[in-house]
């Protein structure tokens, strides 16, 4: 008797920590998956972008040339750590050009441009909330998968760790520098 209640006891157990380890994995894919819609809206931004600060007559080519290859690189990530360094070059890449355009004060004033400076500062600001829920629930799947017994449970099916989304610079923990004011 004593036997089948034990068995009982341990098959709720495993029961329990296989669905509680279940859903935090959908959580983790969920998060991820936000964070992807954030950094497609911020990938999708930098062409236009591009091509307003482009129409300025002297604007410097390389600068150009340097956020879109880093957008390529950005857009080709696969996975969190990888999108983390090529996301934090894209940011790089992005607060360049905007400290670049505050020389052309046309640019820095037009009303198209400010709009594509308030759009990057809000994206961003989504990023930062997508990356912080995405590494808590992380942080909770790679603790419950390590702590015992749940760890037993997750070896029998396969539960791995998921990497953390996080940037290599702990400053870029903030949105690029944009100014709102018109030209003055």
């Amino acid at each position: 008797m004593w036997l089948g209640i034990a068995g009982i006891v341990i098959l709720g157990f495993a029961i329990f920590a296989y669905n509680s380890l279940a859903g935090l994995r959908q959580l983790a894919a969920n998060a991820w998956a936000d964070i992807d819609v954030q950094l497609k809206r911020r990938h999708d931004l930098v062409p236009t972008l591009v091509a307003v600060v482009k129409g300025h007559a002297g604007f410097e080519k390389g600068t150009l040339e340097s956020v879109v290859e880093a957008r390529n690189r950005a857009v080709a990530a696969a996975g969190p750590a990888q999108a983390g360094a090529a996301e934090h070059a894209l940011a790089g890449q992005l607060r360049q050009l905007v400290a670049v355009a505050e020389a052309y004060p046309e640019l820095k004033a037009g009303e198209s441009f400010l709009a594509l400076q308030r759009n990057l500062t809000e994206i961003e600001d989504q990023v930062q909330q997508a990356r912080r829920y995405y590494n808590a629930v992380v942080r909770d799947l790679n603790t419950r998968i390590a702590q015992f017994p749940f760890n037993l449970v997750a070896g029998l099916f396969g539960f791995r760790e998921r990497e953390f989304f996080g940037l290599s610079d702990p400053g870029e923990e903030n949105a690029p520098p944009v100014e709102f004011g018109g030209g003055a």
